[in-house]
This record gives structure tokens, sequence and C-alpha cells, in this order.
């Protein structure tokens, strides 16, 4: 399985004081000699923490794959156009969210987003779609003549958390998630169960399949059994863990856990 290290959150810490360090750059050659496979930022239009300099240096110097990941608006199309990363991975985008928290609607916008797309293609660049796992999102990406797609795992993430990490006593908790354990342990199951089969029916149509958001080092053994995901895009708590073992150890550590 592929590892996608994204490394946006070194930007975050960047931005939370205006100042030139940690540069995201020096990021890449650490990626490398830990044997990522993937280079995954995401350019956001409010620019709150990769900015545009980062994006073009990062996609000109690397020398791994990058996959950009960005909103359908013209103008993020026209910066992947202009820098052509290896792969852009179209997602939505909220201003007042703290992260991604849903996949896109791709069957709402088919025809905003097929432009985007066969833009995109016709400067050699793959797509993927940042989508929910439902059998609608699967089948709406097919029709949209996509390379990959990559399921949002949150909620996955989140069921996990509530039933092993004792989130109930913590302002961390999910209300709608405070269940007795027999119960998510079935959501869970449920969950996981219908990835496998998502999975499974994108292969089957010839798209590849990606999975991300809110993996880490506790849960992703669950998603890694998932013999159709290929690839897996995983920061924050990469970044996390390398505040206390360094960006090196902690991407070794998750290589670890992914290896099947």
């Amino acid at each position: 399985m592929k590892l996608g290290v994204n490394i946006d959150h070194i930007a975050v810490l960047r931005e939370a004081r205006k100042v030139a360090d940690p540069d995201p750059l020096d990021a890449l050659s650490i990626c490398k000699r830990a044997g990522a496979d993937q280079i995954t930022i995401h350019l956001r239009e409010d620019r709150r923490h990769m900015q545009d300099f980062d994006a073009e240096n990062i996609i000109r110097l690397s020398t791994l794959p990058v996959n950009l990941e960005c909103a359908i608006a013209p103008e993020m199309i026209e910066i992947a156009c202009k820098h052509r990363p290896h792969r852009v991975t179209l997602v939505p985008e909220k201003r007042e969210e703290v992260t991604t928290e849903g996949g896109l609607a791709v069957t709402g916008e088919q025809p905003k987003l097929k432009g985007a797309i066969e833009m995109l293609q016709r400067y050699e660049i793959e797509v993927s779609l940042f989508i929910d796992p439902t059998s609608e999102a699967v089948a709406a990406s097919e029709a949209l003549g996509v390379e990959w797609i990559e399921f949002h795992t949150g909620k996955y993430a989140n069921i996990y958390a509530m039933l092993y990490s004792g989130l109930s006593l913590t302002p961390y908790s999910i209300p709608e998630l405070e269940l007795p354990r027999v119960t998510l342990k079935e959501i869970l199951d449920k969950e996981l169960e219908n990835l496998k089969n998502l999975s499974s029916n994108a292969s089957a149509l010839g798209i590849k399949v990606a999975a991300g958001h809110g993996l880490n080092y506790h849960n992703v053994s669950n998603v890694v059994a998932i013999d159709e995901i290929e690839e897996l895009n995983i920061g924050q708590s990469i970044i996390a863990r390398s505040v206390y073992t360094g960006l090196e150890q902690a991407i070794l550590d998750m290589q670890a856990k992914i290896i099947r």
C-alpha cells in the first residue's frame, strides 16, 4: 500500500506565528528518505496554511509525485494547470470548517466538475475526487471519468475514536456518537464493510481507490486490510507524532503500520 504524506500541518505551525519557519519544503527530502510514496498538500482558497509559493516550489522541486488537493474554483484549477502536479484531488471547502468535514457533492455539481476534470486531464494531470463512501458517489465519479477516488474516512475515524479513546469524558466528544460500546462496535463494523464493498465496486469499474481523513497509528490497520484500497493520504497524525520523534521516524512508524 502506498503512503502519501500530507505536510499541510507544517505550514499550519508556520502560519501560527506568521514567520518563515518551519518551511514545508524542508520536509521533501525527509519524506523521500523515510520511504513515502507521495507528497500531498492542500492549497485552500483562504490560504490558511499552504501558500501559492509553497505549492509552486513543492511541485517544482519534489522528487516524489505531488498530490495537490484543491477546490473546483476556477482560480485553483488555473493554478493546478500552471504547475502540473502529478495528481489533483478535488475537495469541497467551507471557510468556517477547521478541516474538510465531508466529501465532494459529486452528484450535484456535474457540469462544473466535468469542466474542471477535463481541463486538468488536458494538462496530463491525474484527477481524484474526495468523496463520501456511498454508492451514488462512486457511480457519479465513474461517470465523470476520473482516474482515482479518495474515500473520506472521517466517519470511520470518529466512530473508532468514540469506541476506543474515551472521548466522551473530554471536550472532544462527538455527541451523536455517545452510544453504548456494543452499538458503536456494530456501527464500526458496518462502516468498514461499506468501505470494503465500495472499494471493490470502484476497483471493478477501473477506478483506483485511496482513503484519508482522520487516519492515525491506532485506527489505520482496519483500512489497510481492505485490499482494493491502494493508497492512504495521512497528515495530521504523522506531523503530530513528529513533534516527539522527528518526521523521519514518524513516517517510518506509519509505514510499519500499513505494510501488508
